[in-house]
């Protein structure tokens, strides 16, 4: 099993930025997709970016250029910088750990609000 804890949510006015913060509560196997996911009330949940370990990253198509991805593999934690900030941005983000043969994980999730 793997915990996830999430960090970095909150109130940021449209066009701020914002920097979430994920980490696994154990040391993870050398291959594995590490991202995030949001969910807007009234919504289905949705990519926002993942990463393969050491791989290329892969962003939803509303949040690229803006949002950027990265993994700290010493600390076992990924990382989302998000900037440009949009009222559209506003949802619950999860973060998720995919594990070859080794299940699918998610966080508690951490609120996201842009709003003037």
């Amino acid at each position: 099993q793997v915990q996830l804890v999430e960090s970095g949510g909150g109130l940021v006015q449209p066009g701020g930025s914002l920097r979430l913060s994920c980490a696994a509560s154990r040391r993870l196997s050398s291959i594995y997709t590490m991202g995030w996911y949001r969910q807007a009330p009234g919504k289905q949940r949705e990519l926002v970016a993942t990463i393969i370990s050491g791989g290329v990253p892969k962003y939803g198509d509303s949040v690229k250029g803006r949002f950027t991805i990265s993994t700290d593999t010493a600390k076992n934690t990924v990382n989302l910088q998000m900037n440009s900030l949009k009222p559209e941005d506003t949802a619950v983000y999860y973060c998720n750990l995919l594990i070859p043969a080794g299940g699918r994980y998610w966080g508690q999730g951490t609120q996201v609000t842009v709003s003037s």
